[in-house]
């Protein structure tokens, strides 16, 4: 990684730090509890938006890996993974962590090992979607150096963590 592209993904995720914290102050400040439901509704439709990008740039990147630099197929790759992560996977990642933020507050006051288990493991799919993130950028700069057979892996990672988020949403174990 350059030292200016380390920069600007620097800046980038202190941006995203930023508008997460504002959006969630301003919850708070609305006080809107009397849309729990609605915002819990929002919020699910969120992670699934969020879980569907996660499950599927992994997988364009096994195709990806595969395709010759510079050809139609891997041009085609670079426009799919882009737009996906820009369109749906960063937006809807947004949207599930400032109102999951409400939520665990507003429902839950932060209180609950299932909770912190569950806001541990979405701290690690949100590191997987900062990985993700910087591959997208790799493959688009022709810089990927992973085979096919590592983004298949990686591409299970997503899977594992959302049946232990979802476990711990709906069992509360501890």
């Amino acid at each position: 990684m350059t030292k200016d592209s380390g920069r600007t993904a620097a800046i980038r995720a202190v941006a995203a730090l930023g508008l997460t914290a504002a959006l969630v102050g301003l919850l708070f400040w609305l006080d809107l509890a009397a849309y729990y439901d609605w915002i819990k509704a929002v919020h699910v439709i969120a992670v699934i938006a969020w879980m569907a990008g996660m499950l599927y740039l992994p997988r364009l990147f096994v195709y990806h890996a595969d395709a010759q630099i510079g050809s139609d197929k891997s041009e085609t790759f670079k426009v799919m993974e882009r737009r996906l992560l820009n369109a749906i996977i960063n937006p809807a990642m947004l949207v599930a962590w400032v109102l999951g933020l409400w939520l665990a507050w507003e429902g839950f006051g932060f209180s609950g090992g299932w909770l912190h288990a569950k806001i541990a493991a979405v701290l690690v799919l949100s590191g997987i979607h900062g990985y993700l993130s910087g591959a997208t950028r790799k493959f688009a700069q022709d810089r990927n150096t992973k085979p096919a057979r590592h983004w298949r892996i990686v591409n299970e990672v997503p899977t594992v963590l959302m049946i232990v988020i979802v476990v711990l949403v709906i069992v509360k174990p501890f």
